[in-house]
């Protein structure tokens, strides 16, 4: 059997473009981890500095909330020592008129009872 120079080189040359297919695949899927790790960083990078600005925010506006919540309980704890004190001065007019509305009305009751007696 004679092989032929032909058939040795059509051979030669169909098992060769498998192997250079295969360099050219591990070139690519070299590049493209390369490229897939240098876009994570990047990512990653631009996540953290977006979650530090999302978290200097939330503590700027709760300061500015606390802030807030501070003086307005300040104002209304002002505005009801003033609203209780008013009621208290009421309340105690209130008693003493009617302190002096009782002691009158003794005071009436006693005569009475002073006049029947005589």
């Amino acid at each position: 059997m004679k092989v032929s120079l032909k058939a040795i080189l059509a051979a030669v040359l169909l098992s060769a473009v498998p192997l250079a297919l295969a360099q050219d695949v591990s070139s690519d899927v070299k590049k493209t981890a390369k490229d897939t790790g240098t876009d994570t960083k990047k990512a990653a990078t631009k996540t953290g500095h977006a979650t530090e600005t999302a978290a200097d925010k939330t503590g700027d506006a709760t300061k500015t909330a606390a802030e807030k919540t501070g003086h307005e309980t300040k104002v209304v704890a002002k505005d009801t020592g003033k609203g209780t004190e008013k009621v208290a001065k009421k309340t105690g007019s209130g008693v003493k008129k009617g302190t002096e509305a009782t002691g009158h009305g003794i005071k009436k009751a006693g005569e009475k009872t002073e006049d029947a007696v005589k």
